[in-house]
């Protein structure tokens, strides 16, 4: 259902300032739908930036803040190292750019959408969380632990940027399940085991040998060859629960889930084929890279089925009026 459009807000500054106001959008409209997706695009493509920092030693590219002591921006007689690195630091500018400008357009109806409105913030204080966590990584040289943290941070804003990207195209108001409640409990279930999958990833990751940096010997610990087993298990787990999705969403006509259930399993497919090759291919840095971008992506397929759990109640009446009118 259409955002149900507002009233525009009155004019309350003179000038400049007041044209601005009135030029901002006064609901959800295509400024805030494209500021929205763009921003959502750059939360996955920064993981994937910073796959290839940590993939290929480029992690201690750059100092910080600066590049060098004396330049922010890399040298003539530093390696293709410092490119990559700043080359991610660049991208990060625009993804906090992206957020600002959600934050801005979103701000004239703020009242009427306080959910767009927290979710914005939340994305642009995790862009300035994740500059922090970035300048920490260096000056602890690529501790496994901290960079393990910078990229569950960026799952979760990948997460929120796909949530705002729903919670856009619907109105505000009271919600409802659509499905029954052990439909219901088992995606949660599934997401559930989708966090596990990737945090035991996360591990695996850690005790491997992509450090960031040939200098860097510091690993998390544990056994990666064991780790690699264990990962595969919830893996496989969260195939079966979305497999199980889809022939109940097939077999009782849950069309409110059906899309986003297949989605989720198309990229596990590949998720699975991906993971598959690069254990079997003493993992490949290309694959490994691919691979991390894949979980964004699969974070945000399972976001969007979990917010498909519920719709407004007025979308809601008004399908129950046109069944009863059929």
């Amino acid at each position: 259902m259409p955002e149900i459009a507002t009233p525009p807000a009155p004019r309350t500054r003179p000038g400049f300032l007041g044209r601005v106001h009135d030029w901002l959008p006064d609901r959800v409209d295509l400024r805030v739908k494209i500021a929205a997706w763009v921003s959502f695009v750059l939360e996955v493509a920064i993981v994937g930036t910073g796959g290839a920092v940590r993939l290929t030693d480029s992690g201690l590219g750059c100092e910080w803040p600066l590049c060098t002591p004396d330049s922010l921006f890399p040298t003539a007689e530093q390696s293709y190292h410092s490119l990559i690195e700043f080359g991610n630091r660049g991208l990060s500018f625009f993804v906090g750019l992206a957020a600002i400008v959600v934050i801005v357009f979103v701000s004239r109806f703020r009242a009427a959408r306080r959910d767009l409105w927290v979710m914005a913030w939340i994305v642009f204080a995790g862009v300035l969380l994740q500059a922090a966590v970035g300048g920490i990584l260096v000056i602890f040289a690529l501790h496994p632990n901290m960079v393990a943290f910078h990229y569950l941070v960026s799952l979760a804003l990948v997460a929120v940027s796909a949530a705002f990207l729903v919670r856009m195209g619907q109105p505000r108001g009271a919600r409802e399940r659509t499905v029954p409640k052990g439909v219901a409990i088992l995606v949660h279930l599934t997401s559930f085991v989708l966090a596990l999958t990737v945090l035991v990833g996360v591990l695996t990751t850690g005790a491997g040998p992509h450090s960031g940096d040939p200098e860097v010997t510091l690993r998390n610990g544990f056994d990666a060859t064991l780790l690699e087993h264990v990962h595969s298990w919830p893996a496989y787990a969260l195939f079966a629960l979305t497999l199980t999705l889809l022939v109940i969403s097939l077999a009782t006509g849950l069309t409110e889930i059906r899309s986003a259930v297949i989605a989720l399993l198309a990229i596990e497919l590949v998720q699975i084929a991906v993971g598959l090759y690069q254990a079997r291919n003493a993992l490949p840095p290309l694959a490994v890279g691919v691979h991390m971008v894949l979980a964004a992506v699969l974070v945000a397929a399972c976001t969007v089925l979990v917010l498909r759990l519920k719709r407004p109640v007025e979308s809601a009446a008004a399908d129950a009026a046109v069944r009863t009118a059929s």
